[in-house]
């Protein structure tokens, strides 16, 4: 009788997900703890899985992939990198490794536009204005700051979340100028100001 895969998990997962792994026949193995594991700790959910779904603060590395055992055949970092995974030793022993390339290029590209705003709109110090409780009164220019509107735009590097901040900015009106190895193809992909 051929056993349930094991899925191997070093933190909780969205409630969807482990949901879907559950309802695919997997065993689901969860670490109950909501920190990153010690490498003992790690060490020990992992060994027997087929698979490990790992987290950017989890090393794997040789040692931790003999601990998993020979069955061992996939680990998936919920990363954009891979940064914390020895590649060769992975490949050396079989075991595939995924990641999730783009999980944070759309939400990495608001922060920088609500940052963008907060400084240029004084958004942080109305609300500690208002949090204080101080008196105050309105006044034709009162915390308006000057905007984005107008206003260039300099992008380090024109990768995706460049390209994302780059169609967020120009959605407020600012011109942008970007320094990058590649420049931009086109206006629309960001080039000159």
């Amino acid at each position: 009788m051929d056993r349930r895969p094991i899925v191997a998990v070093t933190r909780a997962l969205p409630a969807e997900a482990a949901a879907r792994l559950a309802a695919g026949g997997a065993d689901v193995r969860c670490s109950p703890h909501e920190r990153p594991l010690a490498p003992a700790e790690l060490r020990a959910l992992a060994h027997g899985a087929d698979a490990l779904v790992a987290f950017l603060h989890d090393p794997i590395d040789g040692v931790l992939l003999d601990a998993a055992g020979p069955r061992l055949r996939c680990v998936a970092n919920v990363a954009v990198g891979v940064d914390n995974i020895d590649l060769p030793a992975a490949a050396a022993r079989g075991v595939a490794v995924t990641n999730t390339p783009g999980v944070l290029t759309a939400a990495t590209a608001d922060l920088t536009l609500a940052l963008m705003l907060a400084v240029t709109r004084r958004i942080g110090e109305g609300e500690r204005l208002i949090r204080a409780g101080r008196p105050w009164a309105w006044e034709l220019d009162f915390l308006t700051g000057p905007g984005l509107s107008g206003k260039l735009l300099g992008i380090v590097g024109f990768g995706a979340i460049g390209r994302a901040v780059a169609q967020r900015a120009r959605a407020c009106g600012m011109e942008i100028d970007v320094a990058a190895r590649m420049r931009p193809r086109t206006e629309t992909e960001g080039g000159g100001a």
